[in-house]
């Protein structure tokens, strides 16, 4: 082979290498370039996301904050130089997983179920703590060199990586109140009615009381469903029953959303079709068969307005309003272009029709005034009768709850609480329970004297009619003034009583009822004097009662009391109270937290005995990793720690 040939295969050789070398370089390039494509298209869909839940709203708005301060990298990024080394592949591809990660769950608190990030609450905030470490991950290490970055991107890098490093896991608290509303408007108590005003108090906080809000959360309970795959039943049914309690507190129509879309079956079946949105109910967003005008000019179905205001609702579902009167009239108008559109269309309009229980109510309301008569008969049984029928056709119906006080029915009720007769007084209380659920009742049924027969039945009745004692004593507290009246007719003790030597669901009656009267000054020093700590610290040693939230929320409000401190300042209870800030969730470190520091504030002996127990280190952790006002509290502590060891 001469020179010259040696010399071109040599040459051939070379530019082989160089053109799968350059190929591989611009594969790397295109590479780098891709993921950061990515990457911008993730942190600008992130920013963009609307309102957040409010549950999750300073975190989510923290969040976004950390993706905005990232568009400057972005501009650096875009200059790759010629040649991306594969450490700087490998780290683009770590930051854009640690971005994906934190954008799902900004997803999950812009458009998911609030009544899921609510009831997983504290899982949600391991979440964000776990966002925040894959982006401190991400960030540790940024071959800055490599990828030509400018001193100046440099310098907020390390600033950037030094924030997320210090990111700990934040929530804003739910407050004690509205942990104790979804306790008690979850109970797994099918036949007992949850005070309305404990059910519309939780759904203003959520942000659930229009029919809007509920139709976008219907769509995202039902997405969640859907994801879940049939896993996790128990918990979605829970949703599903909350968030039909909300409905009927609207006047809508619970439906069952595993089965019930929230597009209208009768959009369903006619997807081919548009129907025009006018001809749609706001309420149900099912097309109209017989519209009605309201007060203040909007038009609804006849049967969804009328629940509405059967829901003891003055007005306009859409816009809020209140409405001058509560007449309807026919929309004659829309229903002939209704018509006319299903004939043109040949759609065919579904069919109301009237299910028993409804009928059944219709003819009750009829005879409403005949069993409050018979309450006061002088036949036995009769009464028995008619005492029975008031209990079941209050317990559901909104309007018969109305329609029993006003003819009368309240005060024979009362009466009959005194009764020998054990299933009449048992019938007689729940009836007032039931009638209780309706805000203006509660205070008829404290005028007419009630409490003192109520607080008999509770310490001498039955076991469900203690139970249901304690229930209606709880649902009459909503009032501020029956508070006071309860704790001066000396309905605590009874109380503390039932929470001590109930059953589970009397224990639970108990304690609700017991905080919401601990709310009120005067009721804590009665309720310490009727021996209520020591039953508090059963229920939180024995964790299978599922109370412990309850038990530590009623402790944080005796604890302001100085005879509080004192029982609940036993070396036992300090203990007790340090294994929850040890072991227990984020909700019972903050709370046992709370208590403690009640506690030190007024009495350096007890930060002596914390400290014995071992408390420092468990407060060290509580201020870095605990919830927002969990270390608000250890640093308080801490502080006291400090002053302390100082005089």
């Amino acid at each position: 082979m001469t020179p010259f040939l040696n010399q071109l295969t040599v040459n051939l050789v070379r530019l082989s290498f160089y053109s799968h070398t350059r190929e591989k370089e611009m594969e790397e390039e295109q590479q780098a370039q891709d993921i950061v494509e990515e990457i911008q298209q993730i942190i600008e869909s992130a920013v963009q996301f609307g309102e957040y839940r409010w549950m999750n709203r300073k975190e989510s708005h923290n969040l976004v904050r950390r993706f905005k301060l990232m568009l400057p990298l972005l501009e650096d990024l875009r200059d790759l130089p010629p040649h991306v080394p594969q450490n700087g592949v490998v780290w683009l591809t770590n930051l854009k997983d640690a971005l994906l990660f934190s954008k799902d769950l900004l997803t999950l608190c812009s458009q998911g179920s609030k009544i899921h990030l609510v009831l997983e609450s504290e899982e949600v905030m391991i979440t964000f703590q776990r966002a925040y470490e894959k982006l401190s991950q991400a960030f540790d290490g940024v071959p800055c060199d490599e990828l030509g970055l400018s001193d100046e991107i440099k310098e907020q890098l390390e600033l950037m990586h030094s924030q997320l490093r210090r990111g700990r896991r934040r929530t804003d608290t739910q407050d004690i109140e509205l942990a104790m509303d979804m306790m008690v408007v979850l109970s797994d108590d099918i036949d007992r009615n949850v005070d309305s005003a404990v059910i519309e108090r939780l759904a203003q906080k959520l942000e659930l009381h229009s029919v809007g809000e509920l139709n976008v959360e219907t769509l995202a309970v039902r997405k969640l469903a859907t994801e879940r795959k049939g896993q996790q039943v128990e918990s979605i049914q829970r949703i599903i029953g909350l968030l039909n309690k909300f409905k009927r507190i609207a006047g809508m129509e619970e439906t069952n959303v595993l089965d019930d879309p929230a597009t209208p079956k009768t959009l369903e079946r006619c997807t081919s079709l548009v129907i025009p949105h006018e001809f749609l109910c706001p309420i149900t967003l099912e097309i109209m068969t017989d519209p009605v005008i309201v007060a203040s000019g909007q038009t609804y179905e006849r049967e969804s307005i009328e629940k509405w205001f059967e829901s003891n609702h003055d007005t306009c579902p859409k816009t809020r309003q209140p409405l001058a009167h509560l007449s309807l009239a026919p929309n004659r108008a829309l229903k002939n272009l209704i018509e006319e559109w299903c004939v043109n269309n040949n759609y065919k309009l579904p069919k109301k029709y009237t299910s028993n229980q409804e009928s059944c109510s219709v003819d009750n309301k009829e005879e409403i005034p005949s069993f409050v008569e018979s309450l006061s008969s002088i036949h036995l049984e009769e009464q028995r009768k008619a005492v029975e029928k008031i209990r079941m056709i209050s317990k559901e119906n909104p309007e018969n709850r109305i329609l029993v006080a006003k003819h009368g029915g309240i005060s024979p009720l009362v009466h009959l609480l005194s009764y020998p007769d054990s299933k009449i007084q048992e019938h007689a209380v729940t009836a007032l329970l039931n009638l209780s659920i309706d805000e203006g009742n509660k205070k008829i049924i404290s005028q007419e004297g009630a409490i003192p027969a109520i607080i008999e039945v509770l310490e001498n009745g039955s076991c469900v009619a203690k139970e249901n004692s304690a229930a209606t004593l709880f649902s009459l507290s909503m009032i501020d003034e029956i508070k006071e009246i309860i704790g001066q007719s000396n309905g605590i003790p009874p109380l503390v009583h039932l929470l001590k030597t109930g059953t589970l669901r009397g224990k639970k009656d108990a304690v609700t009822a017991l905080f919401n009267l601990s709310l009120h000054h005067a009721n804590k020093g009665k309720a310490i004097n009727a021996g209520i700590v020591t039953p508090l610290l059963k229920l939180l040693k024995d964790k299978n009662l599922g109370m412990v939230d309850e038990a530590l929320s009623i402790l944080l409000l005796l604890v302001s009391n100085p005879q509080g401190r004192q029982e609940i300042g036993q070396l036992s209870f300090i203990e007790t109270l340090i294994e929850f800030m040890t072991e227990g969730s984020p909700k019972n470190k903050e709370c046992a937290a709370a208590v403690l520091l009640e506690l030190c504030l007024n009495n350096s002996s007890f930060i002596l005995a914390a400290l014995q127990l071992g408390v420092y280190e468990h407060l060290i952790e509580i201020k870095q990793r605990g919830t927002d006002r969990a270390q608000r509290k250890a640093n308080a502590i801490l502080e006291l720690i400090s002053r302390n060891e100082q005089i």
